[in-house]
């Protein structure tokens, strides 16, 4: 089973989204400084992105643990 590009794109950006917020508030607990809480969580943001798109891309080239689903046929 593959996926589209615009799937694998779709799911790192909404990941980073989370992994982006949740860098933030632990560089916030960290230095105490919103402003650069905000820009470590922006770097990180699109670093992660095309990391996680190249990561899901490569996956989807392995078929370890893919299988086809069996037919709906029915036998009377």
């Amino acid at each position: 089973m593959a996926e589209k590009h615009y799937r694998s794109l779709i799911k790192a950006t909404s990941w980073r989204i989370l992994g982006t917020l949740d860098t933030i508030v632990i560089s916030f607990l960290i230095t105490g400084q919103i402003k650069m809480a905000v820009s470590i969580g922006a770097v990180e943001l699109f670093t992660k992105i095309s990391l996680f798109y190249l990561h899901e891309r490569l996956w989807n080239r392995i078929s370890l643990g893919r299988y086809a689903p069996p037919s709906q046929d029915y036998q009377i």
